[in-house]
């Protein structure tokens, strides 16, 4: 009687525990992150002895609380999530270029300032025309200046950027190395390590999302994780390593990672830091470009000047001044200093504004002002056809790991009520056995 007994106690206990369990996967189904757990009961055996080999169970107990998932589906994740993360970081600053580059209509102030000397060829002797071209140069002359200022400006931010996502890989890999740490010590099959287990996956995964990353794991679900395939060790058992960002003169991006390994350069792959890495090279490219034209445009018109003679006769003074795009200046500040005339001529004469005319078509500043622009739109738009297309990978991936991982409330509810009543029955057990042995004692 008393294994009756001692059998329905043991029910009590793991349907008691099994329906903690389900109340727990009910009350996280919408948790992110969360993995269903799964108490494991099993039939508890009594000891066999030399004489006896037919042995009965002696009830039932929990043999652990499992996790479901699959490392494989959230490496997947983690990879289509690093993608991702490249190509939204890269939209983002190719966007900047295209508000720097349009924002001050840079190409029609430049169109402006040549049709301004058409206007004057016109009537060179007039003061109007003349001073409606300087105030085109003085206007161009801030537009550059300004272009360049936004380009710099969209550098400045990638750098506060980039530190900030240095700051955040250092802070999930410290965090890691400490979950890592909590696994060695918790037991196996516990809701304890189940909860740590899932701590993990969601580091990892927002470690992708910076940082395409590779993990393996030990016995105790302890991760090891590297940058990439082949990359710099970042987190080792409970040991972390230090991100850093830094940018070189010339506008070069470099992360680098310190600690578990000494000193390593970190080159990912994937995740934003990879974009940010790609956006401070495209910055750079339209900066670059951008100067180009600016020392290009300035020569050119300076060129043109010096080749002709002002409104009192003297050899054309330069109009501008720049070693780039972010000083150039306008340095001519009298209208009847521009250069219209041909050397010898009069102040009615406009043959050295036809210098002007060649210089605008063999120049093509326009149209490179237009080039930098629409290759810059082809690129953002490309990236973001990808990024539509990855997000749709990425979507799956998740779908496909919550298949597994996932809560689902219907087969929850059902297991509530399935243990509900094994833990009812195991209590009648108990209860009839009392009876049982309240009668026998009652016999005189």
């Amino acid at each position: 009687m008393s294994d009756i007994l001692s059998i329905g106690a043991s029910g009590v206990r793991a349907y008691q525990s099994a329906l903690t369990t389900t109340s727990e996967n009910i009350a996280n189904a919408a948790t992110d992150g969360y993995s269903r757990r799964v108490a494991v009961t099993r039939e508890v055996i009594a000891p066999s002895t030399g004489t006896n080999r037919i042995v009965n169970g002696i009830g039932v107990s929990i043999a652990g609380v499992t996790r479901s998932g699959s490392d494989l589906k959230s490496a997947e994740v983690r990879s289509a999530g690093s993608d991702l993360a490249r190509t939204q970081a890269g939209t983002v600053w190719l966007s900047r270029i295209e508000s720097a580059l349009t924002g001050n209509k840079l190409d029609e102030q430049l169109t402006s300032f040549f049709n301004a000397a058409t206007a004057l060829a016109a009537d060179p002797s007039a003061s109007a025309p003349r001073a409606t071209m300087l105030q085109s140069a003085a206007s161009l002359s801030n537009g550059f200046a300004a272009t360049a200022n936004a380009l710099d400006g969209a550098l400045a931010d990638l750098d506060a950027s980039a530190d900030g996502m240095a700051d955040q890989l250092n802070s999930f890999t410290a965090s890691l190395a400490r979950v890592n740490s909590g696994l060695g010590r918790t037991a196996a099959g516990t809701s304890a390590q189940a909860a740590l287990l899932d701590e993990r996956d969601r580091l990892l995964e927002s470690m992708s999302a910076l940082v395409d990353v590779s993990a393996t794991f030990d016995e105790s679900g302890r991760a090891t994780v590297k940058a990439g395939a082949g990359g710099p060790l970042l987190v080792q058992g409970d040991r972390a390593a230090v991100a850093t960002y830094a940018r070189g003169p010339d506008g070069s991006t470099s992360f680098a990672v310190y600690g578990i390994e000494g000193v390593q350069s970190l080159n990912p792959a994937g995740g934003a830091i990879a974009g940010i890495a790609e956006g401070a090279a495209r910055i750079s490219d339209a900066r670059a470009a951008l100067d180009a034209l600016a020392v290009d445009f300035a020569n050119g018109v300076n060129s043109v000047q010096a080749a002709g003679a002002d409104l009192d006769g003297n050899a054309g003074a330069p109009m501008f001044a720049a070693t780039g795009a972010k000083d150039f200046k306008l340095v001519l500040n009298d209208p009847r200093g521009i250069a219209a005339a041909s050397p010898g001529t009069g102040a009615y004469d406009n043959g050295n504004l036809t210098a002007l005319a060649t210089l605008r078509s063999d120049g093509k500043f326009e149209s490179r002002v237009t080039t930098l622009v629409t290759d810059n739109a082809a690129a953002l738009s490309a990236r973001r056809s990808v990024a539509d297309v990855q997000s749709t990978i990425r979507d799956n991936a998740v779908a496909a790991r919550n298949a597994e991982s996932g809560v689902n409330i219907d087969e929850e509810a059902v297991d509530l009520i399935r243990f509900q009543q094994a833990y009812q029955a195991s209590s009648r057990v108990i209860q009839v056995a009392r009876e049982t042995l309240e009668t026998l004692f009652n016999i005189r």
